[in-house]
């Protein structure tokens, strides 16, 4: 039986860690539209536009990687005159729980601190429980928005949603 691999580095990707990208970044979509009840496949040529798109506006794509120089999950940040936002952050399944989530917002807290910020932003699905809880320990909560718009021709109701005294119907 094969040692389990740990994870000894958080860094910025390079141009040899894109394959690993473009896969984590197609597995992060796919579990973004499982929240909507969605069973979308990966799309690759999709994580690579995606992946272009983040390389050519220059956001900053941190890594974790195992002893065994394997990409295990990434974060990408956005930023916008020095605000700092943490636009998608992935950890493989194997690799979950074992605190590399936290070292990849870590980073990422330390790039908004660099440039003169107390926090990371956040956009959240309110039924993605996971992130939720995981910011929820770090010490981060609403702040002041939500999102209102119609819903798509083939979305339907998941479940509604409580914020203050409003109820909603969430797709």
């Amino acid at each position: 039986m094969m040692d389990k691999e740990t994870c000894l580095n958080i860094r910025l990707a390079e141009m040899n860690d894109q394959q690993a990208l473009i896969l984590l970044i197609a597995e992060f979509r796919q579990t973004l539209a499982q929240l909507r009840n969605k069973e979308d496949k990966p799309d690759l040529e999709s994580a690579q536009k995606e992946l272009t798109e983040y390389q050519r506006k220059e956001f900053p794509i941190y890594v974790a990687e195992t002893d065994q120089g394997r990409i295990s999950g990434y974060l990408v940040c956005r930023v916008d005159q020095n605000v700092v936002w943490a636009e998608s952050l992935y950890v493989l399944q194997a690799y979950r729980r074992q605190g590399i989530g936290s070292e990849l917002y870590a980073e990422a807290e330390n790039l908004a601190a660099e440039l003169g910020n107390d926090t990371l932003y956040n956009w959240v699905d309110p039924s993605n429980d996971r992130i939720i809880s995981f910011l929820k320990k770090r010490g981060y909560n609403v702040l002041n928005l939500i999102e209102l718009r119609r819903p798509g021709a083939s979305e339907r109701i998941t479940r509604k949603i409580q914020v203050g005294e409003n109820e909603f119907d969430h797709y």
